[in-house]
C-alpha cells in the first residue's frame, strides 16, 4: 500500500507548531522574576506591610517572595547571601555593612541622627550618596533607601532605676552579633550580650539577659513588654535598616524599570516611616497601661558618655574626614 504525503499540508502544520513553540517561549519570557526577600522582623511588623505595598507596585515585572522572622537567613547573614547570589533582596542593618566597609560605622554610632527627618536628609545629601556608592561599589548591592523603624530605647527586666550610663554597669544588654553592635552596648555603659532577635523574648524570660534595646514598635510587635518591668527612654540610636537589592538583579533592569523599582521603594518607605512615627507617639501610654515604668533618664549624660567612647575608639579612625561635621550640620 502506498501512502501519499501532501507536502503543502506538512509545511503548513510544521509552521503552526513552530509558531506555538515561539508563543510559548514568549509567555515564559514574560513571567515575572521571583525576588526572595529576607528580614528578621515578623510578618506582623509595619515593615511587612511596607513590603506588601512594594510588591504590589512591582507586580508587573517581579514577584516578591518574602521570608520573615529570620526564617530564610539568620540576622547578620543576609548581606553575604545577597553577595553570593543566594538572595535577591534583603533588609540589611548598617552594622552589617560596616563589618565589611568600616567607614559605615559612623552611621551606626550612638546619638548621630536626631530623628527620622534628619536620617532622610543625610541619605539624600552628598554624604549619603558617598556612603551608598562606597557600599555599592565594594559589596555589589544596590541600596534603595533607609527604612526607619523608630528610635531605640533600653528595655529592662530588673527594676533597677537607670539615670545614666553608670547605672547600666553589669547589666546584660542583648545586642545583635557583630563588633559595631557590641560596641554600641558598651557605649551605653552596659555589658553587651550577643543574641539573635528571635531569641530575645525567651532570653528575658529565662534571665539569660537583663534587657534589650529596640524601638517601641518592635517591643510591642515582639511582646518584649510581657517580660520587662521598665523602658528607659535613652533615645540612643535612630533605628533604620537598608532596603537592598542585589546588583545582579538591579543591573539586569532597563533604566525605565530601575526608575519604577526605585519609585516603588520610595513610596513604600515613606508610608512605613509615617506609620512608625505615628505608632511611637502612641506607645508610651500603651506600655504604661501594661504596668511598665516608662521614663526619661539623663540623656545628656548618656550622649556625652557614648560620643566620648566612639571618638576614642578604632571605629572613629575609619570615618571619612569631615563627614561627622557634615552630618551634624544638616
Amino acid at each position: 500500500m502506498t501512502v501519499r504525503i501532501d507536502r503543502r499540508r506538512l509545511i503548513t502544520g510544521t509552521a503552526a507548531l513552530v509558531g506555538l513553540a515561539s508563543a510559548g517561549t514568549g509567555v515564559r519570557a514574560q513571567t515575572p522574576q521571583v525576588l526572595r526577600f529576607s528580614a528578621v522582623f515578623s510578618d506582623q511588623d509595619t515593615r511587612a506591610e511596607m513590603m506588601k505595598r512594594f510588591a504590589e507596585e512591582i507586580a508587573g515585572d517581579f514577584t516578591l517572595q518574602p521570608h520573615y522572622g529570620g526564617m530564610l537567613f539568620k540576622q547578620g547573614t543576609e548581606l553575604v547571601a545577597l553577595q553570593r547570589g543566594n538572595l535577591e533582596m534583603g533588609n540589611i542593618a548598617p552594622q552589617d555593612i560596616s563589618n565589611q566597609v568600616p567607614a559605615w560605622s559612623i552611621v551606626s554610632s550612638a546619638y548621630l541622627f536626631r530623628d527620622a527627618e534628619h536620617l532622610k536628609k543625610v541619605f539624600a545629601s552628598e554624604v549619603g550618596q558617598q556612603l551608598t556608592k562606597m557600599a555599592e561599589d565594594q559589596l555589589k548591592i544596590r541600596i534603595l533607601g533607609p527604612t526607619y523603624f523608630g528610635v531605640r530605647h533600653v528595655g529592662l527586666k530588673p527594676k533597677k532605676k537607670i539615670n545614666g550610663p553608670v547605672d547600666l554597669a553589669g547589666i546584660k544588654l542583648r545586642m545583635p552579633g557583630g563588633d559595631a553592635w557590641q560596641f554600641l552596648g558598651q557605649a551605653l555603659g552596659a555589658n553587651p550580650t550577643p543574641m539573635a532577635y528571635a531569641e530575645v523574648y525567651t532570653g528575658l524570660q529565662s534571665g539569660a539577659i537583663d534587657g534589650q534595646d529596640n524601638p517601641l514598635p518592635n517591643v510591642q510587635n515582639m511582646k518584649f513588654y510581657e517580660v520587662s518591668s521598665q523602658i528607659v527612654l535613652t533615645a540612643h540610636l535612630v533605628g533604620f535598616d537598608l532596603l537592598t537589592v542585589s546588583s545582579k538583579v538591579w543591573n539586569a533592569m532597563t533604566p525605565q524599570k530601575q526608575a519604577a523599582f526605585q519609585a516603588a521603594a520610595d513610596k513604600a518607605i515613606a508610608w512605613s516611616t509615617e506609620q512608625h512615627l505615628k505608632k511611637e507617639a502612641e506607645l508610651v501610654d500603651f506600655f504604661k497601661g501594661q504596668g511598665l515604668d516608662v521614663y526619661t533618664p539623663d540623656v545628656k549624660a548618656f550622649r556625652e558618655f557614648a560620643q566620648k567612647k566612639y571618638l576614642a575608639s578604632d571605629l572613629a579612625k575609619s570615618w571619612p574626614a569631615g563627614m561627622l561635621e557634615k552630618i551634624n550640620a544638616l
